[in-house]
């Protein structure tokens, strides 16, 4: 369902979208999220923004940090925990200077991320976004 804000969504409301478009992924995606932390902030922080060679805070939507499936071993440890970071500020941005639907937008990073998490390429969350 699309939601319509008259002024400019929260840290709540981008993650009430994303905790909608959750529920809304492809099952391959959703059977196996469980665990994954969903965070939304203003903007990446400065150590990531340098890691990720960023030229301004507004270059990155989200952000997968942890583990890939598949790669967790049994020494896993709580510094491990898998997250997924929604930066608002840019997603807001983006949202402004395209005119998509923020909730797909939100739902499109989302899998982005949660396909990081289990080591797909590109391609293949393309078209697992387009199957469901």
């Amino acid at each position: 369902m699309t939601q319509t804000f008259t002024t400019a969504p929260d840290l709540a409301d981008i993650e009430a979208l994303a905790r909608a478009a959750l529920a809304t992924i492809p099952d391959i995606l959703r059977d196996r999220v469980e665990g994954v932390i969903i965070r939304v902030e203003e903007f990446p922080d400065p150590a990531t923004e340098r890691e990720m060679g960023l030229e301004t805070p507004f270059d990155l939507l989200g952000l997968y940090r942890g583990v890939p499936f598949g790669e967790k071993g049994v020494s896993a440890t709580p510094q491990d925990i898998d997250m997924i970071f929604l930066y608002r500020r840019p997603l807001l941005d983006y949202w402004c200077e395209t005119g998509e639907d923020l909730t797909h937008l939100v739902r499109h990073v989302l899998i982005h991320e949660i396909g990081h998490h289990f080591g797909f390429s590109d391609e293949q969350m393309e078209a697992i976004e387009a199957s469901g």
